[in-house]
């Protein structure tokens, strides 16, 4: 199986191509190869497949470490495009790619940099039913109560401004019992959050992944949410990896600007491949 790895402000994921896998990829092969001693060592796998709709490049699976399956992941979406447009799947700089969260339109704007059209962003969803018209609501994790603002932006997003509490508070003891919360049915990606003007200075706890430096769909949320409370767009948002940019209109459609590159490539070896068959 051939793969390369990739990483997008240290939210590292392995792409393969469809054709090049041997067998189909189960949730126990996809935390074999995310395993960071026995395997590749990701944040996760992207799978692209070819498709017979002439509207897209192709389609984009996006798995988690713990095997689950993510809609959308803003790095992810930006890794995939760049190899694709490297690789010659296609020679345009605009261009459609499909994903579970539905259509996503890259601009590729330079050889690391690209500009990915998020969708439209809402603040009720089915992945947090019981929540008002505004998406706001509490929920308890370490003996706190913890008031949030939902976000759907293709993923669900738990966003909580903690002020300057971001730099100390332990992801590790607080995300897990938010995630997975009774109120999310789908479980949610969780940002702690501190808004200085249009800078939003993010921690976030990604769904089946734990804490990380980096998350697309994540800076994307935080924004959203800041935005709702009179920041201007574009907003900055600084993530331990670095920094992305959002831009954001009155009616919430989403647009997500960062950098992407590869690490390496490569095959696994003979021994592995039979271990997963």
């Amino acid at each position: 199986m051939r793969f390369e790895k990739w990483q997008a402000l240290g939210n590292d994921y392995v792409i393969v191509e469809r054709d090049a896998l041997p067998w189909e990829l189960t949730r126990e092969r996809i935390q074999r190869l995310c395993e960071q001693h026995t395997g590749l060592g990701s944040d996760g796998i992207l799978l692209l497949s070819p498709t017979d709709d002439e509207r897209y490049v192709a389609e984009l699976r996006i798995f988690n470490p713990d095997g689950s399956e993510a809609e959308l992941s803003g790095n992810g979406v930006r890794e995939a495009v760049l190899y694709l447009r490297r690789s010659g799947w296609t020679d345009r700089e605009e261009f459609a790619i499909l994903t579970k969260a539905g259509e996503i339109r890259p601009v590729i704007t330079g050889p690391d940099t690209a500009t990915i059209a998020m969708g439209r962003a809402s603040v009720t969803s089915a992945d947090y039913p019981s929540g008002g018209p505004d998406g706001a609501g509490k929920v308890v994790s370490n003996g706190r109560e913890w008031g949030f603002q939902h976000v759907s932006i293709g993923n669900p997003q738990c966003v909580i401004d903690v002020g300057e509490e971001v730099e100390e508070l332990d992801l590790a003891v607080i995300g897990p019992a938010i995630e997975r919360s009774d109120l999310f049915p789908n479980r949610t990606n969780v940002s702690f959050i501190r808004v200085d003007g249009s800078m939003v200075r993010a921690r976030i706890f990604e769904r089946g992944v734990g804490e990380t430096l980096s998350s697309g769909t994540g800076a994307s949320g935080a924004a959203v949410a800041a935005f709702l409370r009179g920041a201007a767009s574009p907003i900055t948002v600084r993530l331990d990896g670095g920094e992305l940019t959002v831009e954001i209109t009155n009616e919430l459609d989403v647009r997500l600007t960062g950098t992407a590159s590869p690490v390496y490539r490569g095959e696994l070896s003979d021994e592995l491949a039979r271990a997963l068959e």
